[in-house]
């Protein structure tokens, strides 16, 4: 019998795959995230930790120039793997690799919920909204696409397996830190009720006030919250080492509140970190910078306070 008092094991999975942003060195995130010390961290703070290596993409093509078909292999390995590791009951965590592995994280995250009958609700830390379709797209690159596939947008056939196709409610996806959108993605967001917190809201009302809303809505049908944070959500001046960074991000404080915040409502299920891109990173800055908001994910702080009203 196992004890359900104890913290459920950390199962980490790297996905260095680049193929789908315009810039490479992605790739050499998993590794980055490892060398600064993301497993230590989290095994002192009392977890159970298991680093299952990095993803293989399933090899379905044999065009090595053909980036949908790549990202397909690596979406297809990454759904199944995501899944059993959901199915193992451990809290997955996907080291990234560019944006577009959400495809498969989420897809394997979302097939364990529907069988557990358990709503599906995603928070996705970025400044961008990801929410381009191929037919909208102006760049063509994948890594500004996932929001879109998940929420069940067409244009993405044979990208994951049949059976892990479960699209998630566009009302349970929240785009928070929001400050680079599209013209396509605008509408497309407004057509389906995507929840969208953009940097003018945060600036208005603070992070607490609209990620506390976002925590209610969860708590009240018990559902499973998956967090995708995409390093360019921060401000550049403290995590340069992204490719497509946008001045007047979240700030280091902002950021920690969040991870706070969510460690203490207890819906986090499952975790992407993604776009670490250590070629544009200065002596492991941004590197560190994400490990030790994966600590405040999971439990890390100052003192202890207790629940109280204010």
């Amino acid at each position: 019998m196992t004890d359900s008092s104890l913290p459920p094991p950390i199962q980490i999975l790297g996905v260095p795959v680049d193929v789908g942003a315009g810039q490479k060195g992605a790739s050499m995130g998993p590794a980055a995230l490892r060398l600064v010390g993301l497993v230590d961290t989290l095994e002192e703070l009392g977890f159970t930790v298991r680093d299952l290596g990095d993803v293989t993409p399933k090899p379905l093509t044999a065009d090595a120039k053909d980036r949908r078909a790549q990202i397909t292999g690596w979406c297809h390995a990454l759904a199944e793997r995501s899944y059993g590791m959901m199915r193992d009951g451990a809290f997955p965590i996907f080291l990234g690799g560019d944006h577009s592995l959400s495809i498969g994280s989420v897809s394997g995250v979302a097939r364990h919920c529907a069988e557990q009958g358990r709503p599906l609700f995603v928070l996705w830390l970025d400044a961008h909204g990801d929410f381009n379709t191929p037919s909208t797209s102006p760049s063509g690159n994948i890594h500004g696409m996932p929001a879109a596939f998940l929420c069940g947008e067409e244009g993405f056939d044979g990208i994951v397996p049949d059976a892990y196709r479960t699209p998630v409610d566009p009302t349970r996806v929240h785009l928070f830190g929001i400050r680079s959108l599209d013209q396509g993605e605008r509408v497309l967001l407004r057509a389906r009720g995507v929840d969208v917190a953009d940097m003018r809201l945060i600036d208005e009302y603070g992070v607490a006030a609209l990620l506390r809303r976002i925590i209610e809505k969860v708590q009240a049908v018990g559902g499973h919250l998956h967090v995708s944070l995409d390093i360019d959500f921060l401000d550049p001046s403290f995590a340069p080492a992204v490719g497509t960074a946008v001045p007047g991000g979240a700030t280091y404080r902002e950021a920690h509140l969040i991870m706070e915040m969510l460690h203490d409502s207890g819906v986090v299920g499952s975790l992407d970190i993604v776009e670490l891109n250590p070629m544009l990173d200065e002596r492991g800055k941004s590197a560190h910078a994400l490990v030790d908001l994966v600590a405040s994910l999971l439990g890390r702080r100052i003192l202890d306070y207790p629940s109280r009203s204010l």
